[in-house]
């Protein structure tokens, strides 16, 4: 399943998409229908912290509206609007730094290339949607950059969690576009104001169930600017994968439902160009994975 947050008619609801009919299903209105009552949270982060309970019943609410459609609950795409699916995370967003090696050298050199997992973080109110405006910042930066990348949502709390059961504690992947002020990164040296602007993280379109990824380590990635193919790579180049990022992490940091993990970018970015070629007003970037649909911006003009 492909689980959304949406919005109609000034309301938010948790929902799931069939892209072949192009309908949301709106999943507390479905379950009114159903069975006379709605017992499903509101929030993305309380359902996935229900773990296989929600998973199950949304799977549930689902076969039934596709089988009993509504214009209660089954919405045509162009009716609602697609929020990033968990517009405030809880917590900052883990970030992962050079996990690609053409990426790492396109920054600097070989000797770029890490050795250990590089972190750092963006903060939730850095988080918007699809469609939504990115804003250009040009009071503070001049050299706003685009990564296009793969985003891990935690499903399960957990710490010590080893490689090999790491995997366990996903609940499910979404795309994350790790949009950078580079004047401010190189400036702060540690990465967090530049990383951290109002809106420098588009989220979206939906979470992708992991029941429906089986491989997240052999996925492509997609980058487009204005319609120009700037990023193509797949996940299957990591320097370190999904899992040995996922134990790193909650060796002595408590990871919980809800938590969000953007796993790096490929070779591409506007700074790796000669000369750099850092986003402009009205600039429209793209970015696409395997089996997670696209997420698409645009800058502010």
């Amino acid at each position: 399943m492909r689980f959304v947050t949406a919005k109609l008619d000034d309301k938010v609801f948790i929902g799931t998409i069939d892209e072949r009919l192009q309908t949301v299903i709106n999943l507390n209105e479905a379950e009114k229908a159903m069975s006379g009552t709605s017992t499903l949270p509101t929030t993305m982060n309380e359902c996935i912290e229900l773990g296989d309970v929600f998973v199950n019943k949304a799977g549930e609410l689902e076969k039934w509206a596709l089988e009993n459609p509504s214009e209660t609950y089954s919405l045509p795409f162009s009716d609602v609007q697609i929020k990033a699916p968990i517009p405030r995370p809880r917590k900052n967003i883990f970030c992962v730094g050079k996990n690609y090696t053409d990426h790492a050298i396109e920054m600097g050199s070989a000797a770029d290339i890490p050795k250990h997992i590089m972190l750092f973080s963006k903060t939730p109110t850095t988080v918007v949607g699809p469609e939504e405006t990115i804003l250009d910042h040009e009071d503070i930066t001049s050299q706003l950059d685009y990564e296009g990348e793969l985003a891990v949502v935690i499903g399960r709390k957990g710490k010590k969690i080893s490689k090999e059961n790491a995997l366990d504690y996903v609940f499910g992947y979404t795309i994350l576009n790790d949009v950078t002020a580079r004047d401010l990164q190189e400036r702060h040296k540690q990465f967090f104001l530049g990383k951290s602007l109002d809106t420098s993280c588009p989220m979206g379109p939906y979470i992708a169930h992991k029941s429906i990824i089986p491989n997240p380590s052999n996925l492509d990635i997609e980058t487009k600017v204005n319609g120009e193919v700037r990023q193509s790579g797949n996940t299957e180049q990591f320097i370190f994968t999904i899992e040995s990022i996922i134990s790193t992490i909650s060796q002595g940091t408590t990871l919980e439902p809800g938590d969000i993990i953007a796993t790096g970018t490929p070779a591409g970015v506007g700074k790796g160009f000669k000369p750099p070629r850092f986003l402009k007003k009205g600039d429209t970037i793209e970015i696409s994975i395997t089996g997670l649909g696209t997420l698409k911006n645009t800058i502010q003009e």
